[in-house]
């Protein structure tokens, strides 16, 4: 499978947390609109990553060993209704050039990182993401980066 990695943090978050926060909001809509900061991903990856039969993303929460995979079905550019979006970053959606539409987090393996090579150096994303500022990576992802 090849999808993405992403970063994030908790320093604008709620104190319940980035995940929890976005929880709330599949739990009263069935959906929620997880947003990436930065550059966009280009069309060609997001239509890498919704071809896999159960697309999914990676997130790493930066400086924590917290990794979760986002399960996703669908990614745009720019989204109208922000009412699917928590509320903490509803005023910053303009600062977002890629939304994903997760309909569940899933805690992963905590061996997850060992699973994972980017896709441009073929180096275990573990390794990379220590050496890079890279706010994302396009990963491969071997036996479904589970035990």
């Amino acid at each position: 499978m090849i999808t993405a990695a992403l970063r994030f943090f908790d320093k604008f978050a709620p104190e319940c947390g980035t995940i929890q926060a976005h929880e709330e909001v599949i739990k009263k809509f069935g959906f929620t609109w997880y947003g990436k900061l930065g550059s966009a991903v280009s069309a060609t990856n997001i239509q890498i990553i919704l071809d896999n039969e159960e697309p999914r993303i990676l997130l790493i929460h930066s400086g924590k060993p917290d990794r979760y995979w986002a399960y996703i079905t669908d990614i745009k550019r720019e989204i109208k209704d922000i009412k699917q979006v928590p509320e903490y970053y509803r005023n910053r959606t303009e600062d977002f050039h890629t939304w994903f539409k997760v309909v569940r987090f899933e805690r992963a393996d905590n061996d997850v990182m060992k699973k994972c090579f980017v896709k441009s150096s073929n180096k275990p994303l573990g390794e990379a993401s220590k050496h890079s500022m890279s706010p994302y990576f396009i990963i491969r992802v071997d036996n479904k980066g589970e035990a």
